[in-house]
């Protein structure tokens, strides 16, 4: 077999030492277009996780790396005059000339031909059998077929640059610096003795008021000497190359063409600030080998490479977006104190989370739950002793809900002209007693021709509310929640059949007219709604108001407001479903002008001292639908109006949306409302464990976590949870022989748990 490599960096050289170890037959070449010695940077870091895999695929160059790495065990937080060190997660660092030179030395031993200061392209090849394009993120191979590799790159917006230094350290180290100019960020790392990396980050308001643009590498590095002066503790800043950039998010649509198959960075990029680059391509080669390995033609295991590993690539790369977007935005968590600030840090990227923490900092989670539970009490609540945030109280104007666990609204389908029965009596009473702080009705409407569809419920008339009333008070009876009434108008997704039927899909038979912001339909074979005209206008307000006046006869402890979804208010705050041309259409204030009219009305009659939401879709997942910015305002209106708490959902406006799912994927939204608005938010969104509400309730992400496929299958979440964290929370009396065989059983169970995740970490790979 003849193998040729285009580029000399980790990725293709340890690719070049896996195929020479075990096809020793095989011809393979690795061609580099730098010198042997040439590398533009200074150290890479490696997890004890990265470290497992790289001993397990070739032991003789894992020890040659692990004897000229330096390792350590602690992230060391600076951030607001305090200094947070956290320990149990194992990486080492390494000079990446180091790595090079072993991975070289490696490879010469098996007989890979090297190399260097040589240009070259795949027609150089004629004769290989598989070309691998290891040639770096700005690959002239890939880039000489854009229309077959379809790579797209988001260019992102902070400034960042390498640097190194002759500081020693002894922990992954986190400097934040605020400064007039804005704050500067600096990621650090001894790689190996008397050297160390410092990656320097800052966005680009804070770049430009710096005056940094156009600077020379001496010039910034002067720059940043005085910004970081007391953390270089008298060491200079060393530069390479070290020059300002902007990060790329780069991914291929394809990896490979025929014989030739683009590798690391050439492929996909993952940002710095989770230390992936160099381990996403070392283990992409690691994975090329593999596909090789299991035989074949180089067409098929090509094939099996791609199909194999990108959903590895896609969710290493996800961290990643994750965690770069959390350092383009951490002005946002400035105001926050230092130990939460500290917590954000720690968990930014969702593979660390509360109980990840408490194994391996259980003083840092436990300084992070004193912190949470000071603020429940300074918020003139008792609070749970002892217990994690997902346990603690949380006050809306005069409802006080025992705990942040919230049933999310679920539509059940399931009643007839509108009527609430048994089922829906079932429904949310089991989960009333299974003991959520809040439940959420299904989007309740506001007249006959606003439901979803003909199993919709609805709060019309006088037997409706007298059903909802019945529910109500059995939920108070035998729960110690609250539980909310969930107002809403279909709009243009009305008239459609039952979500099992075909969610979204025009009925075929007994549909009735329905309305819009504008005569758009959502599907091309939907029904195409009407512009709504003002008299209809008028009326879908005072539905909303008579609706509001029942729920609060009906006895519901707060009322939430539907602007999400693509429904009826939706569809007004949209610019994707709003092309209206009156007072009604255009620009953000227009938009917001009938949602804020029907809010007010409904906030004049709703009793004062209980509270009301609004739902929001705070993304359309869209092009040219809301922004950011859009999003923020939108909070900002409905919260001086009197809105207490915004519902942070996403998407469902139009068709063609394209949500990027993952766990936990709106609570952005929710945490950028939080605290840019200053408003009270509900996460929302594949959030399925309690492990992951208290990490979003202790990152101050979120002031209540709503979940909505655990509570489908599993009514007693809450209880359970809190059995789980030793926590004795509200049990109806028929229920409480179970709850103390549940307290003790949890508390074995989660010894044992913690235990086998003891056993299961990476090894540490200390010399």
């Amino acid at each position: 077999m003849r193998i040729a490599i285009i580029g000399g960096g980790p990725a293709g050289l340890y690719f070049a030492i896996l195929m020479k170890r075990d096809r020793p037959d095989a011809r393979v070449t690795v061609v580099e277009r730098n010198r042997a010695d040439d590398t533009f940077g200074f150290g890479v870091v490696f997890s004890d996780q990265t470290l497992d895999t790289f001993e397990k695929a070739d032991r003789p160059s894992y020890e040659a790396i692990r004897d000229a790495f330096a390792y350590w065990d602690d992230i060391e937080i600076h951030a607001k005059g305090a200094v947070h060190r956290i320990g149990g997660n194992g990486f080492c660092g390494c000079s990446r000339r180091t790595l090079l030179l072993l991975l070289q030395q490696r490879a010469r031993e098996l007989g890979v031909e090297l190399e260097f200061q040589r240009d070259v392209t795949p027609a150089d090849f004629p004769d290989a059998d598989l070309i691998v394009a290891a040639d770096g993120i700005n690959s002239a191979v890939r880039n000489s077929d854009l229309a077959h590799f379809e790579p797209s790159v988001d260019l992102r917006p902070n400034r960042f640059t390498w640097m190194g230094s002759t500081r020693p350290f002894d922990a992954f180290t986190f400097f934040f610096k605020e400064r007039p100019e804005g704050i500067f960020i600096a990621h650090c790392y001894q790689y190996e003795a008397g050297a160390s990396t410092w990656v320097l980050e800052t966005d680009p308001e804070t770049f430009e008021r710096a005056g940094l643009e156009g600077k020379s590498e001496a010039e910034s590095a002067a720059f940043l000497e005085e910004v970081f002066a007391e953390e270089l503790q008298g060491h200079k800043l060393i530069t390479n190359r070290s020059m300002w950039r902007q990060f790329p998010m780069m991914r291929c649509k394809r990896w490979s063409k025929g014989n030739v198959v683009l590798l690391g960075d050439a492929k996909a990029t993952a940002h710095f600030s989770i230390g992936s680059g160099t381990k996403l391509a070392m283990e992409d080669a690691i994975a090329l080998h593999g596909a090789f390995m299991k035989g074949g033609t180089v067409e098929e295991a090509l094939r099996r490479f791609e199909t194999g590993r990108r959903e590895d690539v896609e969710k290493i790369q996800h961290a990643a977006d994750v965690s770069l977007v959390w350092f383009e935005h951490v002005d946002r968590f400035w105001h926050m104190p230092a130990t939460r600030f500290a917590f954000g840090v720690m968990t930014r990227a969702k593979a660390i989370t509360w109980d990840n923490l408490a194994l391996r900092a259980p003083e840092f989670v436990e300084e992070s739950r004193k912190l949470f539970e000071e603020e429940v009490r300074a918020e003139g609540l008792s609070p749970a002793a002892g217990a994690p945030p997902m346990f603690q109280p949380f006050r809306l104007r005069d409802m006080i809900v025992p705990n942040r666990t919230v049933v999310s609204a679920m539509c059940q389908y399931s009643a007839k002209d509108g009527m609430p029965d048994d089922w829906h009596l079932m429904h949310y009473g089991a989960r009333a007693t299974g003991g959520a702080g809040l439940i959420f009705t299904e989007m309740t409407c506001v007249s006959p021709e606003a439901r979803i569809t003909p199993g919709c419920t609805g709060l019309w008339n006088d037997e409706q509310e007298a059903a909802w009333k019945r529910i109500v008070d059995f939920c108070h009876a035998h729960g110690a929640g609250k539980i909310a009434l969930q107002l809403g108008h279909a709009g243009q997704k009305g008239a459609t059949k039952l979500m099992w039927e075909g969610m979204d899909q025009p009925l075929e038979e007994g549909a009735w007219p329905i309305v819009s912001a504008s005569a758009l339909p959502y599907f091309p074979n939907s029904q195409v709604p009407r512009e709504i005209t003002r008299a209809e206008m008028d009326k879908v307000r005072e539905d909303f108001v008579a609706a509001a006046r029942r729920g609060a006869r009906a006895g519901f402890d707060m009322l939430e407001f539907h602007c999400a979804h693509g429904y009826l208010m939706a569809s007004f705050l949209s610019p994707l479903t709003n092309h209206r041309t009156d007072e009604y259409g255009g620009s953000l204030e227009n938009r917001l002008r009938y949602p804020l009219e029907v809010y007010r009305a409904i906030r004049a009659v709703w009793p004062s001292d209980r509270p009301m939401s609004v739902r929001v879709s705070a993304t359309d997942w869209a092009e040219g639908g809301v922004t950011d910015e859009d999003t923020v305002a939108i909070a900002r209106a409905f919260a001086e109006e009197g809105c207490d708490l915004l519902d942070v959902s996403t998407g469902q406006t139009v068709a063609r949306s394209a949500p990027q799912y993952g766990r936990m994927f709106q609570v952005p939204y929710a945490d950028m409302i939080r605290n840019e608005a200053k408003v009270a938010t509900v996460a929302v969104g594949s959030i399925t464990s309690a492990d992951q509400v208290n990490t979003i309730l202790a990152a101050g992400r979120a002031d209540l976590v709503a979940l909505a496929r655990p509570h489908l299958v599993d009514p007693s979440f809450t209880m359970e949870a809190a059995a789980r964290y030793g926590v004795r929370t509200f049990c109806p009396p028929q229920y409480r022989w179970g709850q103390e065989a549940l307290l003790r059983n949890a508390a074995r169970e989660e010894a044992d748990l913690m235990e086998l995740r003891r056993k299961a970490r990476p090894k540490r790979h200390a010399r």
